[in-house]
């Protein structure tokens, strides 16, 4: 095989870097632990809309890059249309993630912040 088709042979196949996971990233740096749906409605809040199922592609995709881990798995009570439970999977940043400090995502979660002190009073 020449160097020419040995380079093209490694470029098949989906990029991993990607535009989502990259949000996603700026989401855990600012929200420190929070849970699958939790993300995607932090995501659209945000971002361009996406569906959800590629924020949850995107997680299981980091987790298997390391660049989230999950924090812990929780089992919560509730009234839901499937029954009186849900599992709720915590994420975190993980080891390799290089998060900017977007500063949307800081505005949100600032904005958030003082929303719940706001209600307080």
């Amino acid at each position: 095989m020449t160097e020419e088709n040995n380079a093209a042979a490694k470029r098949k196949g989906r990029p991993v870097k990607s535009q989502i996971r990259t949000n996603i990233v700026e989401i855990l740096f600012f929200g420190k632990k929070m849970y699958g749906y939790d993300v995607y409605k932090t995501y659209v809040s945000i971002f361009p809309r996406v569906t959800m199922r590629a924020v949850y592609y995107n997680l299981r995709k980091g987790l298997n890059l390391g660049e989230f881990e999950i924090e812990s798995i929780k089992m919560e009570k509730g009234d839901y249309s499937w029954g009186g439970q849900a599992e709720k999977t915590y994420y975190k940043l993980g080891l390799i993630s290089r998060p900017a400090g977007d500063k949307r995502v800081q505005e949100y979660f600032e904005s958030r912040v003082e929303n719940k002190i706001e209600d307080k009073k």
